[in-house]
């Protein structure tokens, strides 16, 4: 049994008119507004938290980013028992072509919305296991014994060339008329301890606060939403969402 202590938070920052992400925290949606609770995993057999990172013009992006977390949340919740590691990894990758396709549909049907788009970060808990999985360069890292470590590698142009620094130019992400959309999946179950923090986040916070300083405040066990502020002190340039579940 694990006891997790959840904040979540997604500002529209300092810059932006509109807010294009979107989290999903279990049952709840998150967007320009904070969320605190507590998961305890002998009562569920599974959950699934995630931020998205929308992106087109017209504010398709928040479009495609609702439809995305929406459409995950439902299909988790629709997930039948006792399925197998390799079954429920499967299932998951046909989740994620069908909904590249039915966002790229929606933006070539509405021109308004033409080439909207979302990143995705998530972890998922199924039956005692636990699985991240990303697309795009919104980011997961974990903090343990007091030191932090991205577990995902950003889908960008600067990955590309091996720059380390973050580029906002994407190569992989849910729509924007990507069709070699990929996603990157993989089973944490054995590493996960008791201890361990994990943060899932748009650029929008990692753009503006410096690795070090996200370390040093997950260290101090701060919300979601504090992380947030900092970024938005920092400058706020665009949106900003985290998601941090503390494994008690």
């Amino acid at each position: 049994m694990s006891k997790i202590v959840l904040s979540a938070s997604s500002r529209v920052g300092c810059v932006r008119s509109n807010n294009e992400d979107m989290i999903l925290a279990n049952d709840s949606f998150v967007r320009s507004d904070v969320l605190q609770t507590e998961l305890m995993t002998e009562n569920r057999d599974r959950f699934v938290v995630a931020v998205a990172d929308g992106m087109g013009g017209h504010n398709a992006g928040e479009v495609a980013s609702e439809m995305t977390l929406a459409n995950l949340r439902y299909y988790v919740n629709d997930l039948p028992q006792g399925m197998t590691s390799i079954e429920l990894e499967e299932a998951i990758l046909e989740w994620f072509h069908s909904i590249n396709n039915t966002v790229n549909s929606h933006g070539q049907v509405n021109k308004e919305q033409a080439n909207m788009g979302t990143t995705l970060v998530a972890i998922l808990y199924y039956q005692n296991k636990y699985y991240w999985m990303s697309c795009g360069d919104s980011r997961l890292y974990r903090l343990r014994d007091g030191k932090m470590e991205q577990l995902t590698t950003d889908h960008s142009l600067n990955t590309l060339s091996g720059q380390t620094k973050h580029s906002n130019v994407i190569t992989n992400c849910i729509g924007a008329g990507c069709t070699h959309a990929y996603l990157d999946l993989m089973d944490m179950t054995e590493d996960v301890l008791p201890g361990d923090a994990y943060l899932l986040c748009s650029d929008g916070l990692n753009d503006m606060v410096p690795d070090v300083d996200i370390e040093r405040l997950l260290t101090e066990k701060v919300t979601a939403n504090a992380l947030c502020e900092a970024a938005i002190e920092a400058g706020g340039y665009d949106n900003v969402s985290a998601c941090v579940l503390y494994f008690e």
